[in-house]
């Protein structure tokens, strides 16, 4: 139903760590906006905190969308479809991405996890270890590459004790989860936290199961005047697919998996290793020089991937094949220096300048999904003959300063800007069906200013402008919308111009933190989806955009034993130009973006150490396709958590209870946008249950 309302939440919940939330509500504190640690209350950008115990409270720790709903303006849908990544759009950027995460700059401990081309992956990500996920929504920050819809940033604390934990999770639909790691700080500056998990589910759709094994090790040792960091993380996750559903076929049996899903094994094997190195140092005699930062990392990551591509449909002779393989090593650089001046009248300034350089080598190999020439000899599901050899190079370069200066006491002005250019070459291998090669770079300019009034130590009012700048992927660049052989040298990057206005309002008192934010941001040469036809997909640009809304959040300690959380977001997200013969037309939403969702608890304090839970969530109808043919219903779903903290000798138990969706609806959880055989709907599963344990101990 269009215009459904997002329907507020009641939580019950008390814990040692929910104990302290209200205090934190208003003193939580964000360094991605600015590269300084500074309270969520001091920014002039929309911008979001979860921390470590909202994250175990969400769930297995498994997937960003357990906890991300807490946070307005982001909508990070769970697929239940771990051959998928994780569905994340901000006001409205990255819903068209029907894999992997686009128009979202995302960082782990300041190193990226997306990729030169602005695509990224969060599987990675490790939870469980995390003090902290930042959320800066809206371009409103030169310190950061090119992206139209903010920054997602995982931040994980220095060991302050020895402690070793373990951790183990089951659930409904086959989940079990176990968890190892040891922190400890030692002698000489020198500290180590490493775990491991491993993951398994069974899913509650034929053909859907999936296992993750992921290791994570930080490394760090701190001087005098220096801060070095080392990061590892290695992730392993195979996974079936079991693709979208029809809508006849979702209104059927929601808990059915396609066919051609079991014809042809869908499925997706990944593997990624990841290595960072972040150095700090602090000038102590260097005048307003302050302190310098460099952050390197190199990865590699390697996807298999088995579609259910008709083996007839690869007759085609531009057919890429119906199993994807690559391999890609990544790497990058960043440096930065800051400085800081003491003012007159108790002001202050700063300055943030560095460059950056990303970059990647891909090698791309496409094979059909079958062998045999006969009915007879024919086996579907397999690698077979070669269709597609590429070698695909795409390289960054950046440079970028930020400066905040205090205008007058109550008075702050935030000024950056980012140029950049980003180049992609394909060297096509594979010549039967015509020369693919190309390349193409793009070029941009992103300012960003904020003006801030410090009304009362309390209220702080704002209002932001910047232009942001979306580069297409090397998937958007690969083929030509005309049919020819050669890259995509027609498309353009999308920009947009964007304003902000918010008001913060703290009351420590009674733990009060308020945020609104209202936005408008217009965006031209908006790409979309061209052609789907012959096994390539095709992109053009489908001109201007429209995305205009209002963001609301909550946090507030009711009473001595009673907290509450509203987060509510509203988007109006429509195309402003008619496209002949497209699916385009003026007035039309942009396909995959609900026009209201939130979430929201109260949640109760009954004694030290016990949580008792009702939580809600919900979100208005969501289009499919950009014509605006259908729509995936909207929804309000409900959930019960209970938590128990304990004490017991020097070790520390942790218990937490969930019972999900509590009416058993059946819904669509995301959408797979413009799929070219309209299985748009992937539903979410019924009433499920979790029950996890976490153990820590010194040593």
């Amino acid at each position: 139903m269009r215009g459904v309302a997002v329907a507020a939440a009641i939580a019950l919940s008390a814990t040692s760590a929910a104990a302290q939330s209200t205090a934190d509500a208003t003193t939580r504190v964000i360094v991605t906006a600015s590269g300084a640690e500074l309270r969520l209350f001091d920014t002039p950008y929309a911008a979001g905190v979860i921390d470590a115990d909202e994250l175990r409270a969400a769930g297995p720790m498994v997937n960003l969308s357990e906890a991300m709903a807490r946070v307005p303006g982001v909508v990070a849908n769970n697929r239940h479809n771990y051959a998928q990544d994780l569905q994340i759009h901000s006001r409205g950027f990255g819903a068209r991405a029907s894999f992997g995460v686009r128009g979202i700059r995302l960082y782990t401990d300041g190193i990226p996890a997306t990729g030169p081309d602005g695509q990224g992956q969060v599987s990675h990500f490790d939870l469980a270890g995390a003090q902290r996920v930042e959320v800066l929504r809206g371009p409103f920050s030169a310190l950061y590459g090119s992206s139209s819809g903010g920054v997602i940033s995982l931040v994980s604390a220095a060991p302050t004790e020895r402690r070793w934990l373990l951790g183990g999770d089951v659930g409904s639909d086959g989940l079990w989860q176990a968890r190892a790691g040891v922190e400890a700080p030692f002698d000489g500056g020198f500290s180590l936290r490493a775990s491991a998990s491993h993951f398994e589910i069974d899913g509650f759709r034929p053909h859907s199961s999936a296992q993750r094994t992921l290791g994570n090790a930080r490394l760090g040792w701190d001087g005098a005047r220096d801060r070095v960091v080392l990061i590892v993380n290695a992730l392993d996750q195979p996974a079936l697919d079991p693709l979208g559903l029809t809508r006849t076929q979702f209104e059927t049996d929601p808990d059915q998996t396609t066919p051609q899903a079991l014809l042809y094994d869908t499925r997706k094997n990944t593997r990624q290793e990841q290595a960072g190195l972040a150095w700090r140092h602090r000038f102590d005699d260097a005048g307003a020089l302050s302190e310098s930062r460099v952050a390197a990392y190199v990865g590699q990551r390697s996807v298999t991937q088995w579609q259910a591509i008709p083996f007839t449909v690869q007759a085609s002779p531009t057919h890429p094949g119906g199993v994807i393989d690559f391999d890609r090593d990544y790497g990058g650089v960043d440096a930065r220096l800051v400085w800081r001046w003491a003012l007159a009248g108790e002001r202050s300034a700063q300055l943030v300048a560095g460059a950056s350089v990303d970059g990647s080598i891909e090698h791309r190999h496409g094979y059909e999904n079958f062998v045999g020439t006969t009915d007879a000899d024919r086996v579907l599901g397999v690698t077979g003959a070669l269709r597609r050899d590429e070698r695909n190079r795409v390289t960054t370069r950046d440079v970028y300063a930020q400066a905040e200066a205090d205008l007058a006491r109550d008075w702050t002005a935030t000024l950056g800007v980012r140029h950049g250019r980003v180049e992609f070459r394909s060297d096509d291998r594979y010549l039967v069906n015509g020369d693919d090669s190309g390349s193409r770079a793009f070029g941009y300019t992103n300012p960003a200013a904020a003006l801030q009034w410090r009304v009362t130590p309390a209220l702080n009012l704002y209002v932001s402008a910047g232009r942001g700048f979306e580069s297409p992927t090397f998937n958007e660049l690969f083929y030509r919308p005309d049919g020819l052989a050669g890259f995509n040298t027609g498309l353009n990057a999308q920009t947009s111009r964007q304003w902000e206005a918010g008001l913060k309002w703290r009351d420590a008192s009674r733990g009060l933190a308020f945020d609104v934010a209202v936005f408008d941001i217009r965006t031209d040469d908006e790409i979309g989806v061209a052609s789907s036809s012959g096994g390539r997909t095709t992109f053009r640009n489908v001109g201007r955009t429209l995305r205009q809304g209002a963001e609301f959040d909550l946090r507030w300690r009711i009473a001595d034993g009673w907290r509450a959380q509203l987060a509510a977001s509203w988007l109006d997200a429509t195309y402003r130009d008619t496209l002949p013969s497209t699916p385009i037309v003026a007035g039309n939403r942009i396909a995959g973006t609900p026009d209201a969702w939130g979430y929201a608890e109260l949640a109760w304090l009954p004694a030290r150490g016990v949580e008792l839970a009702l939580e809600a969530r919900g979100q208005s109808d969501v289009p499919v396709n950009d014509a605006n043919t259908d729509f995936a219903e909207g929804f309000v779903l409900t959930a019960l958590r209970a938590r128990w903290q304990r004490d017991l000798g020097a070790g520390r138990l942790e218990l937490l209870a969930r019972l999900d969706n509590l009416a058993g609806r059946r819904v669509a959880g995301s959408v797979i946008v413009n799929e070219a055989n309209q299985r748009y709907f992937e539903p979410a599963p019924g009433r499920t249950w979790l029950l996890a344990a976490r153990w820590s101990a010194p040593f």
